[in-house]
């Protein structure tokens, strides 16, 4: 099982930028998907739900401030414009329309990757007001998606990861299987229960101390699950829970 990566939309009809990205975007932190048009983008967008977009400041069909404005009713992911335009006039154009970013073509490799990992942490510090989610001996690094327990890495399928991720960011609250089934898989499953006992167990068994009698997640009978609120210092709370 693999971490969560970021997932990039690259959103261009030049096939080459999508090579290039390809080759120079460690596979191991980023999963690159391409879109030639701003309707396919667009629909991916919503699909998908991808963690940033590069976008082609001149595509056909749609113009760049209608992709972007439409993107942001379904996200509010960034988006950075990739173009060989490289005058000011340009670049402050591709800001006013919405993008968070410009950067210009041909890209170095490093500062296109800086570029996004600064984006990534400033939009994970705007949806939660931190880059780690911490409960107890849990943790949850949202730039790079890695799980901890204690000093233990813990390796998350992409769906474990964000249902765990919404878990802790609503620690202590009761949380419905409908909610839950809506919020992290969408609304054409919210009827899938068995389907979230299965996902629930497989992180009990990856984080819980003793699986069969859970302390962390814990379950309301007919209702939901709920995230406990660890609020023991990390050693004692490890001691306690056998970590």
């Amino acid at each position: 099982m693999h971490k969560k990566k970021s997932v990039i939309l690259v959103v261009d009809n030049d096939s080459q930028t999508y090579k290039i990205l390809n080759l120079v975007l460690d596979h191991s932190d980023y999963e690159v998907v391409e879109c030639t048009s701003g309707r396919q983008a667009i629909s991916t967008c919503v699909s998908l739900k991808p963690d940033i977009a590069l976008l082609e400041y001149d595509l056909p069909g749609l113009e760049s401030a209608e992709i972007i404005k439409a993107m942001r009713e379904w996200s509010k992911m960034p988006v950075i414009i990739l173009s060989e335009k490289h005058s000011n006039d340009d670049i402050v154009r591709g800001l006013d329309m919405g993008a968070d970013d410009y950067v210009v073509k041909p890209f170095n490799a490093d500062v296109l990757r800086a570029r996004i990992n600064a984006s990534l942490r400033k939009s994970v510090i705007q949806e939660n007001g931190e880059t780690e989610l911490i409960n107890g001996p849990l943790r949850i690094n949202l730039v790079r998606h890695e799980v901890f327990v204690g000093d233990r890495k813990v390796c998350l399928t992409p769906k474990e990861y964000n249902l765990l991720r919404y878990f802790i960011i609503h620690k202590g609250k009761m949380l419905g299987r409908r909610q839950l089934l809506r919020e992290v898989w969408g609304p054409a499953h919210c009827e899938d229960t068995q389907y979230l006992r299965v996902f629930v167990g497989q992180i009990r068994e990856k984080i819980e101390p003793d699986p069969a009698h859970p302390h962390i997640i814990t379950t309301a009978p007919g209702i939901g699950y709920r995230m406990e609120v660890l609020q023991l210092p990390l050693e004692k709370r490890q001691g306690e829970l056998g970590f």
